[in-house]
Order: C-alpha cells, then sequence, then structure tokens
C-alpha cells in the first residue's frame, strides 16, 4: 500500500471519528437538556383550575375563578383580581424550563427549606379536585433559583425565583384597584368612550361627547379646545386605581353621592364613579356602578386632584 493511499484511509478513518464524537456530544447535551427541562403543571390541567390556595408569610388566602374572572378572597370577602397577574403566575409554573433534580432524599427537605413545617404551599384545584400541591423553600446561594418539592413526594428541585415573588408580595398586588375595568377584567380603550359627564357640583357638570375624531363639549366654555388635552384626561379617568378597597364605607353610603363621573361606552354600557368628598389628607372614596364589583376604592389625594380639571385645562394654549 502506497504512503498515499495510506494517508487517504487515516484522514477518512480521522474524520468518521471525529464526526462520532460531535454527533455524542450534541447527543448527549441534548439529552441532558431534555432530562433537566421540566413543568410543573401542563398548560390543559391549568385552564381547568378554579381555586388556588396561597398559605405564606402573609398568611392563607385563596383566589378563586367565578365566571372566567378571578377574584381574591380573604376575610370572607371577595376582591377582584389582576386578571394579567394570575394568568402570568400559572404561566410560570406551565412554561417548560430548567429545573433540575438537587435530591430525592427526605432528609434534605429542612436543609432546602422544603419541609412542611417551614416551607409556604400552593395548591390548586379544579372545583374540588387537587391538581398540584406545591411546597416552596428557600432561595440557592445566589438568589437565582428557589426550591420546589411537590407535596407528598422526596423529589426536591430548583428553578423559577420569580415564583415565590407572587405569594409573597402583599395581598394589595393582586388587587385590580382600577375603577375602570372591561367584562374581560382588562382595561377600557378610550376608543370605546363616546361620552363623559363630569359632575363636580349639582350646578357644575363637563360633558365630553364623541364626535368623529373630535369631542363636542357642553357646560363649559371653551374657545378653542384642545383635543389632545381632552383625550388625556379620558384616559386619566380610564386609568385611575385606588390605592386599597375600603373596609369601613359601604357602596350605599350617601357620602359617595358628592360628586360623580359617568362614562358611556359605543356597546350601550355606562359605569358610574360615585365619589365622596376629600377628607383632611385630600383622600377619596369611590363606587363603580356598572361593574362587576360593590367595592369601596380607596383614592390618595394626588389621583383623585385629577378627576376634575377646570375648564382652562381643556384650552388650546
Amino acid at each position: 500500500m502506497t504512503y498515499k493511499k495510506k494517508l487517504y484511509i487515516l484522514i477518512a478513518v480521522t474524520a468518521v471519528l471525529a464526526l462520532l464524537y460531535t454527533g455524542s456530544l450534541i447527543f448527549n447535551s441534548d439529552f441532558a437538556a431534555r432530562r433537566s427541562f421540566f413543568v410543573w403543571l401542563d398548560s390543559g390541567t391549568a385552564e381547568k383550575t378554579t381555586r388556588i390556595v396561597i398559605n405564606s408569610y402573609n398568611g392563607e388566602y385563596e383566589l378563586s375563578k367565578q365566571n372566567n374572572l378571578w377574584f381574591i378572597l380573604h376575610d370572607e370577602k371577595a376582591f377582584p383580581a389582576r386578571q394579567i397577574r394570575v394568568r402570568d403566575f400559572l404561566n410560570a409554573l406551565t412554561t417548560r424550563s430548567s429545573w433540575e433534580i438537587r435530591s430525592s432524599s427526605a432528609s434534605s427537605h429542612e436543609r432546602f427549606g422544603v419541609d412542611e413545617m417551614n416551607a409556604s404551599r400552593i395548591t390548586f384545584y379544579a372545583d374540588s379536585s387537587v391538581i398540584l400541591d406545591l411546597l416552596l423553600g428557600g432561595n440557592d446561594v445566589i438568589r437565582n433559583e428557589t426550591y420546589f418539592r411537590r407535596y407528598g413526594q422526596n423529589e426536591v428541585r430548583s428553578g423559577d425565583s420569580s415564583i415565590i415573588s407572587y405569594i409573597n408580595s402583599s395581598l394589595a398586588g393582586w388587587y385590580n384597584l382600577k375603577l375602570i375595568s372591561g367584562s374581560d377584567g382588562e382595561p377600557v380603550d378610550i376608543s370605546a368612550v363616546q361620552r363623559v359627564s363630569v359632575q363636580k357640583t349639582p350646578d357644575e357638570v363637563q360633558t365630553f361627547t364623541r364626535r368623529n375624531r373630535s369631542w363636542a363639549i357642553t357646560g363649559i366654555e371653551i374657545a378653542n379646545p384642545d383635543i389632545t388635552a381632552i383625550e388625556n384626561y379620558i384616559r386619566v379617568i380610564l386609568n385611575t386605581e385606588g390605592d386599597s378597597f375600603s373596609d369601613t364605607v359601604s357602596w350605599e353610603d350617601p357620602m359617595l353621592d358628592h360628586s360623580r363621573i359617568i362614562i358611556e361606552l359605543g356597546y350601550n354600557r355606562a359605569y358610574t364613579i360615585r365619589l365622596s368628598e376629600g377628607d383632611e389628607s385630600g383622600r377619596v372614596f369611590a363606587h363603580v356602578s356598572g361593574s362587576e364589583y360593590n367595592h369601596v376604592y380607596s383614592i390618595p389625594s394626588w389621583s383623585a386632584q385629577r378627576l376634575f380639571l377646570p375648564a382652562e385645562s381643556f384650552e388650546t394654549r
């Protein structure tokens, strides 16, 4: 066999070995990735969730799904929840990602903080059936990951630490404190608004009525209306939020008839915001009729002041 032929054979063998080695690396890395990727709750099962019971250092409270909307149940009362926050919370548990196994031994539970005495706990129900019961422990040393364990199982995994931030936040973090929300719990867009009536006093009523791309104004004298200023004002009303719900003022209290704002939408729906007079700090209480809720919102002074503007605010400068 000539030297050249031997060289060709050696090169061919080397190439085959290189391909085999590269393939083994790819296969092994893919296998390791597949093995470490994990999901706590598949999306189909998550869609059936009707109740989530959370027990953390904030105490025990419950998220309940009623007519496809989520509510927070606390102190025997139901408060509207931020729908997008609940969806994001569920998505964090239904997204397949890296959840490395850290231990399969019961003796490690206390060390990882996933023992029943120390762990936070989230239980997901579909009607009366438990579909996921999860214990949440401590964080790793760099606080990028949190330790998790299914209740009744020994295996401990670590992963997305953002999940624990949901249950460790205050209850107010779950509340939908926006005064105006659509039937699906989502914000109302200004394009749906046809008329806004603002009654600061019985003798002072401002009305803004949509006229194609402009607004007709009654109740105040404006020589050159600033359409941008008017629409920005309406957006402020649509986006106004309380900082909490009041547990001292009833929605039927006459104090809430001090002033009002009526927002009429294009599909025969209207919201009436009834407001109290400001207290010594300027704080105002409000109830919204036409929504699904009968809660009274507490609105801080700085936000309440933006609900009533003088006529010159809408004049072109």
